[in-house]
């Protein structure tokens, strides 16, 4: 199951990290742990930190450099305009998806009680 569930959230991560910074701006490792704490922990920070500067790339994110307590500044990424459309895009899709997948299960679990 493990390779499965990778092979999904390869189409599906960004829409996922762009709902977490829907709710408030956030850095690499904020987002690793939420994903964590939602249940996708064998999520590594370097897929995230690969999937921010992706999203940065496509203008999604703004990004602000804000000073660390240890170490060098943080980048804080907030979502803008375009990723919250971006985001919207991606729920409605992801509706239409999970209806459809839903209705194909309902449909193959009642012609397995019909003995096919």
């Amino acid at each position: 199951m493990a390779k499965q569930i990778s092979e999904m959230l390869k189409g599906t991560l960004d829409g996922i990290v762009l709902a977490i910074l829907a709710d408030r701006p956030a850095y690499g490792y904020e987002i690793t742990s939420q994903l964590r704490d939602h249940g996708f922990s064998d999520i590594v920070e370097g897929t995230i930190y690969a999937l921010l500067v992706r999203i940065e790339q496509r203008g999604f994110v703004d990004v602000a450099k804000v000073p660390s307590e240890k170490g060098p500044p943080r980048k804080v990424y907030t979502l803008n305009a375009k990723g919250r459309e971006y985001l919207d895009e991606f729920w409605t899709t992801w509706s239409f998806l999970s209806e459809r997948i839903e209705e194909l299960r309902n449909t193959s679990s009642h012609l397995d009680g019909e003995g096919k």
